[in-house]
C-alpha cells in the first residue's frame, strides 16, 4: 500500500472542531483516485496530511494513524503559490536540490519531467511569462523530477481557462501512464478526471460524522441546475466605465457595466482580466485610460476607501488577500463599521450573510484556517457587507461544491434583482451561462494602445 490511514483525524490548533475525523484510507501502488467531497469536507486537509506537511503539534492535534510509502509529491489550487524560481529549469530542479540528488542527475531529470508534461520550453523560460496552466504542469514537472511516486492534486484546474484545465488534465495523463505513479485528485468539477480515476471515494464532513465511502461513478457529484442568463438586462443603463484603459497587463477592452445586470468577463489566463477587474474596482490606477461611476466625480482610484467601500467592492482572487480579522464574524463585521453602520447594525449584517453563504458554524474561526471554498464565500461576503452599488468578483466559484455554487449563484442573482451592478471574471462555463446577462471578452497579446 502507498498510502494508509486508521481512523486518521485533524483539528487545526485555531479552531474548537476537527477537520478531519474518522478516516480509514487504503491506496495501493498506481492506482488513481477520484477524492470528492463538500466544500469544508477536509480534501485539502487529508492530502497535506498524505504529503506530510500539516505540521507539528503546536499547529495542530492529529488522532488515529496515517502512513505513506514512498514519495509523494503535492500539487496545489494555486499555480501563483507554487512558482520558486524566475526561471523554468531552475524551478523544476529546486525540489531534487532539496532531496540531495546528485548534480549530474538532475538535470536529466528536469528535461525528462518538463517532456512528459509538454513543458516544451528552453530552461531559462521566465517563469514569470508562464501562464495559469503552464505554471500548474510547472508545478507538476517538479514533483515528477523528484521521483514522486504518488501525485497529489488539490483542485488543480480550479482556477484555469477550459483549455489549460484540458492541458493539465492530459499531463496528469500522460505521467501516470508512462511512469506507473499513483493519483489522488480532489476536485469538484469530477468530468475531467472520472476518465482518468480506476476509483472514487467521497470525504465526509466531521459535521456529517466524516469517514471516506467508496461510490460508483454514477455516485459522482453533477452541476446544479441553474437558472438561464438575462440578456435583455443587458439593455440597461451603464453605472461603471472603463474607456481607452491600459492596465499592468497591457490594453484592455472598453467595458460598460449595465445597471442591475450580471456581467460576466472571460478569457484566456494570462489575457488581463483580474488586471482589468482591479481598474475597474479602484485598486489600481490605470497607466492610461478613465474609469468613471456614473454620478460621482472622480475616478474610483481616487476615492477615499470608506467612500470606495460603499460604491464598489471587489472579490481578490486570492481570498487571503482581504481577510484582516480574528474570526469570520469580526471579518464580516468590518465593511459594515467602514461603511458607517453602528456596532449592532454591523453584527446583524454579519450574521445575515454567515447565514446566506452557509458559513454561521464558522463564526469564532480564523479565516485562513477555512477551506479553500470557504475562504472563497467568506471573500464575497466581506464584499458584500458594506453593500457597495457595484460589485466585481474574481473566479467567485471555485472550490465550491455543487450546493455552494448554486448558493452562490442565487445570492449574485438576487442583488441584481435588487439594483445591485455585478461583474464577474470566470472560466467557469456553467457560471456564465446562468449570470452572463452581459459578457466582455478580454485577449491575450493586445499589446498597448497606441
Amino acid at each position: 500500500m502507498s498510502v494508509v490511514a486508521r481512523d486518521f483525524g485533524y483539528r487545526y490548533a485555531t479552531r474548537s472542531t476537527p477537520a478531519l475525523e474518522h478516516v480509514d484510507l487504503d491506496v495501493a501502488d498506481g492506482e488513481r483516485v477520484l477524492l470528492t467531497g463538500d466544500s469544508g469536507a477536509g480534501k485539502s486537509t487529508l492530502l497535506a496530511a498524505v504529503a506530510g506537511v500539516l505540521g507539528g503539534a503546536d499547529e495542530g492535534e492529529r488522532t488515529g494513524t496515517i502512513d505513506t510509502d514512498g514519495t509523494v509529491g503535492l500539487v496545489l489550487q494555486d499555480p501563483e503559490s507554487q512558482v520558486i524560481a524566475s526561471r523554468v529549469g531552475d524551478d523544476v530542479a529546486f525540489g531534487c536540490e532539496n532531496l540531495g540528488v546528485a548534480p549530474d542527475e538532475i538535470w536529466p531529470r528536469v528535461r525528462r519531467a518538463l517532456e512528459l508534461v509538454g513543458l516544451d520550453l528552453p530552461l531559462d523560460h521566465p517563469t514569470s511569462r508562464l501562464s495559469g496552466g503552464q505554471k500548474q504542469r510547472l508545478a507538476l514537472a517538479g514533483v515528477i523530477a523528484m521521483g514522486a511516486r504518488t501525485l497529489l492534486l488539490d483542485e488543480p484546474t480550479a482556477n484555469l481557462d477550459p483549455q489549460g484545465a484540458r492541458d493539465v488534465a492530459a499531463a496528469v495523463r500522460r505521467v501516470c501512464a508512462e511512469t506507473g505513479a499513483g493519483l489522488i485528485v480532489a476536485e469538484h468539477r469530477t468530468e475531467l478526471w472520472a476518465p482518468l480515476a480506476t476509483r472514487f471515494l467521497h470525504l465526509a464532513a466531521p459535521k456529517a460524522g466524516g469517514g471516506i465511502r467508496e461510490i460508483t461513478a454514477a455516485e459522482l457529484p453533477g452541476r446544479p441546475e441553474l437558472p438561464a442568463a438575462r440578456p435583455g438586462r443587458a439593455q440597461a443603463e451603464p453605472v461603471l466605465t472603463g474607456r481607452g484603459l491600459v492596465t499592468r497587463a497591457g490594453a484592455a477592452p472598453d467595458v460598460a457595466l449595465p445597471e442591475a445586470c450580471s456581467t460576466v468577463i472571460t478569457g484566456p489566463n494570462g489575457a488581463g482580466k483580474t488586471s482589468l477587474l482591479l481598474a475597474l474596482g479602484g485598486l489600481d490606477r490605470p497607466r492610461r485610460g478613465e474609469v468613471r461611476l456614473r454620478g460621482v466625480e472622480g475616478a474610483p482610484h481616487t476615492w477615499r476607501s470608506a467612500a470606495l467601500a460603499r460604491r464598489i467592492g471587489t472579490v481578490f482572487q486570492d481570498p487571503e488577500h482581504q481577510f484582516v480579522a480574528r474570526s469570520v464574524a469580526e471579518e464580516l463585521a468590518v465593511g459594515p463599521r467602514v461603511a458607517g453602520l453602528d456596532e449592532a447594525a454591523a453584527d446583524a449584517r454579519a450574521e445575515e450573510l454567515m447565514d446566506a453563504l452557509g458559513l454561521t458554524h464558522l463564526r469564532a474561526a480564523n479565516p485562513f484556517t477555512l477551506s479553500g471554498g470557504e475562504k472563497r464565500r467568506l471573500s464575497v461576503a466581506t464584499a458584500l457587507a458594506a453593500a457597495p452599488q457595484v460589485l466585481l468578483l474574481d473566479e467567485p466559484t471555485y472550490g465550491q461544491d455543487p450546493r455552494t455554487f448554486a448558493r452562490l449563484v442565487e445570492m449574485l442573482r438576487a442583488l441584481t434583482d435588487k439594483g445591485v451592478t455585478v461583474a464577474s471574471v470566470t472560466h467557469d462555463e456553467d457560471f456564465a451561462a446562468a449570470l452572463g446577462d452581459h459578457r466582455v471578452t478580454v485577449g491575450a497579446g493586445t499589446g498597448e494602445r497606441a
